[in-house]
């Protein structure tokens, strides 16, 4: 190989298997001799194994995941567009021009529609992701979808604004659920080195639901009632049911702790079995390393022995055996334990100014451009084709070119990885966020052509897309055996604070002016996103020190979550 590595001096990195001390992100993924990409988890010699399938297939079953990104949120946050006509259907008599007083009060009811269903997709995720750690991944997805479709369909017919209320409330706890799940699922199928990519695919698709779902129902609201939107979700999600149930897997694998460590096989893909990795002194390296094939480079179990599932077999729902001894209780818990390491918090917090923004855009984005522009609700709609452009130029930026960087500080660091060396990437949004927010809010007061504020929500979401994506896989890397959890707590926090984001938004506009309020936003973001930087420096230290509290104590994982990194 071209590239080039620097040994660590007079050390060697082994693998420590006598203890079950965590690594919290720190491995050797480059050998320190050839350079070589060590794979990280070690697959087994199962084909049943995810880490052992067909690069086609598992980039299928990212596909799968995508798709089922989009649709969380194409009827969770579409139909927010024809608010208008939804209140003034709910609320016979009221009239923005009219009686505009009765319909402030009207809107305000009718708001809970959205709000409340952006919150069960965040709570409903305290019940859905211990299912998945506890009993696996394809139960859930297809027991939440299946909530969703049907919930989608009850709205299509329901009349009452209870009724209604009460189904949009269902529908957010069904379409919540693969939001969280699906880092999980990455997590199992794809390698350490090719995550940062995949995940920035999840990001976008996340993000593109939701701007696809506004225009889509704004196209639709031009010609056809508002209820139209939703005959049309309905068997859209449907067929994303359909296509999990029939042809995506379980992706949890339970492995077996390797009974000797290896980290030097002569296959050109390497492979290292690590619970710990640990720096080892020159005396010590040759009870550490090997050079052989030998089949204890293997984990040994009678899984390695095991003939490929049939496709029938894995159409089944439930797995054999529960993936963990965990108790419920500590699953469900443990997120409340995780936002308490500063690494997560600052996750959630990176997800919360970056989302939270976009939700309270989206709740005043319809108001604001009509009384500027004069816009319809479906130009309002077609405004977020930015938001789409920004979210595809945010996958690179937010994948490939951290997993680039990364990459290269590993090579420098000896072919040692530790999650901060992806923090470098937040570079683009530390600039890109605050000026979306200072573009949106001055354009709107000024009223300046409506492409500024339009440009706005284009690199809001290239931010989305670029730095949650970028510390979203750093905490998974950091606490990947807890990946579920992790992401609960992240995503919980977020959907509490957009939820009060959607509230307060007008208010605050009211109060302070669209400068004021948005620019506030800029700043908080500008801040927020900085934090990177400490993270960079001494977030090693900061995990190591914060692993050790009381409080977190009581959630480290058991061992049987160990999944080789």
């Amino acid at each position: 190989m071209a590239e080039t590595t620097t040994p660590p001096s007079n050390k060697l990195e082994r693998v420590e298997t006598s203890s079950k001390k965590r690594t919290l992100g720190h491995v050797q993924l480059r050998d320190h001799e050839t350079n070589e990409i060590i794979l990280i988890p070690t697959p087994s010699s199962d084909p049943n194994d995810p880490l052992n399938w067909s690069q086609p297939y598992k980039h299928y079953i990212a596909a799968v995941i995508c798709i089922a990104m989009m649709m969380c949120n194409f009827l969770a946050a579409g139909p927010s567009i024809a608010i208008v006509k939804t209140t003034m259907d709910f609320f016979p008599g009221v009239n923005p021009g009219r009686t505009p007083a009765l319909f402030g009060a009207a809107i305000a009811q009718v708001s809970y529609f959205f709000t409340t269903a952006a919150l069960m997709q965040g709570v409903g995720n305290f019940i859905w992701v211990p299912i998945a750690n506890k009993y696996g991944r394809r139960p859930t997805y297809i027991f939440s979808y299946l909530i969703y479709t049907i919930s989608a369909v009850w709205l299509c017919f329901e009349k009452s604004f209870n009724g209604f209320l009460a189904a949009r409330i269902i529908m957010g706890f069904g379409a919540g659920a693969a939001e969280t799940i699906a880092p999980i699922t990455i997590a199992d199928v794809f390698f350490l080195h090719e995550r940062g990519t995949v995940m920035a695919l999840y990001t976008s698709f996340l993000a593109v639901g939701a701007s696809l779902g506004v225009i889509i129902s704004g196209l639709i609201t031009i010609n056809h009632h508002w209820r139209v939107i939703y005959q049309v979700a309905s068997p859209l999600i449907g067929a994303v049911l359909l296509l999990a149930f029939f042809t995506f897997p379980e992706t949890a694998y339970i492995r077996d702790t390797p009974s000797a460590p290896t980290t030097k096989p002569s296959s050109p893909r390497l492979t290292l079995s690590t619970d710990d990795v640990e720096r080892a002194t020159p005396e010590n390296a040759t009870a550490a390393t090997t050079t052989d094939n030998s089949t204890s480079s293997r984990p040994s179990s009678p899984a390695t022995a095991s003939a490929k599932k049939s496709y029938l077999s894995t159409l089944r729902v439930f797995s054999t055996k529960p993936l963990t001894t965990e108790p419920l209780h500590k699953l469900v818990l443990r997120p409340l334990g995780l936002i308490c390491l500063p690494p997560v918090l600052w996750a959630a917090l990176v997800q919360s100014v970056t989302i939270g923004f976009l939700v309270a855009i989206s709740s005043n984005i319809d108001l604001a451009f009509h009384n500027t522009y004069g816009f319809e609700s479906w130009q309002v709609g077609l405004c977020f084709v930015a938001a789409i452009i920004g979210s595809f130029i945010g996958i690179p930026a937010g994948g490939h070119l951290a997993d680039i960087i990364a990459d290269w500080y590993t090579t420098r660091n000896g072919g040692v990885r530790d999650p901060e060396m992806r923090l470098p990437t937040m570079i683009p949004s530390l600039v890109a966020m605050p000026l979306s927010l200072i573009l949106y809010g001055v354009g709107i007061e000024k009223g300046l052509h409506w492409i500024v504020p339009t440009i706005g929500v284009g690199l809001l979401s290239f931010s989305i897309v670029q730095g949650t994506n970028v510390c979203l896989v750093y905490v998974i890397d950091a606490y990947r055996p807890v990946a579920g959890e992790i992401t609960l707590a992240v995503m919980g926090f977020k959907s509490l604070f957009g939820f009060l984001l959607s509230f307060y938004t007008n208010t605050w506009v009211e109060q302070s002016g669209y400068i004021g309020a948005f620019g506030t936003m800029a700043g908080i973001s500008g801040a927020v996103i900085f934090m990177a930087l400490p993270l960079f420096l001494w977030g090693k230290r900061i995990r190591q020190a914060t692993w050790g509290w009381r409080v977190i104590s009581y959630i480290h994982w058991s061992d049987d979550r160990e999944v080789g990194e």
